[in-house]
């Protein structure tokens, strides 16, 4: 018996210990990052770093272990669409940030 899944289209929906791994990795990261601020052992900018770095570790984490999103070809379609939707969300935050910051600036010289 395989501990593999797949879906009636024939994609894989990971294991067990695929499942685990994941889960125990985003614990230990959520745990470091708990560590990171209560102990304040680092500066404000060493925190924050540190913070961004298992942030970006935790997302990656997730995208691979329970989105499994990987290099493969099959998955290729997925993963344009996920660069494509990041691309657009930060442009959408990036342009707000732009317009408001330029609003305000005007408004402040009247």
């Amino acid at each position: 018996m395989s501990t593999s899944h797949t879906s009636s289209s024939g994609e894989s929906h990971g294991s067990v210990a695929s499942y685990v791994i994941g889960f125990v990795l985003a614990v230990i990261l959520t745990v470091l990052s708990f560590a990171v601020v209560s102990t304040h052992s680092l500066s404000p900018t060493g925190t924050l770093g540190a913070l961004s770095v298992l942030a970006l570790v935790q997302v990656l984490v997730h995208l691979h272990y329970f989105l499994h999103m990987g290099g493969s070809s099959e998955q290729r379609w997925n993963n344009i669409a996920f660069v494509f939707t990041v691309s657009f969300v930060a442009i959408l935050i990036v342009g707000t940030v732009f317009i408001m910051t330029n609003t305000a600036a005007h408004m402040m010289s009247r």
